[in-house]
């Protein structure tokens, strides 16, 4: 079963059993939680698709961990001015392992 979620605005694509990166989960690791905002879910050639969310849905998942993106950097420049700035930033992130997906028959 496939599916496509939305977690703290940003939307991710996943099947079960897959691990991905996520924003920062206010959840401990060992930590179950759910999803119930699914934006589209797909098993065996049936689609079902939310408007703009499938009623019913959940996706369940696991915390694994939490840790921090590599550096990315950030330059500012204008020429014949003598100015620039250079930042960094890491990104913090969850890891969760998606459990299970679960969703209504499609209707007929």
């Amino acid at each position: 079963m496939y599916a496509v979620f939305k977690l703290s605005g940003v939307q991710f694509s996943a099947e079960e059993g897959d691990v991905i990166k996520v924003p920062l989960q206010n959840a401990k690791q060992g930590d179950k939680i759910d999803i119930t905002d699914i934006l589209l879910v797909k098993d065996k050639g049936d689609t079902i698709i939310g408007t703009p969310y499938v009623p019913d849905a959940k996706i369940k998942a696991e915390v694994l961990g939490h840790g921090k993106d590599d550096k990315v950097l950030v330059y500012k420049y204008k020429r014949r001015t003598k100015y620039r700035r250079r930042q960094g930033h890491r990104q913090d992130y969850s890891e969760i392992k998606i459990a299970k997906i679960s969703a209504p028959k499609k209707q007929k």
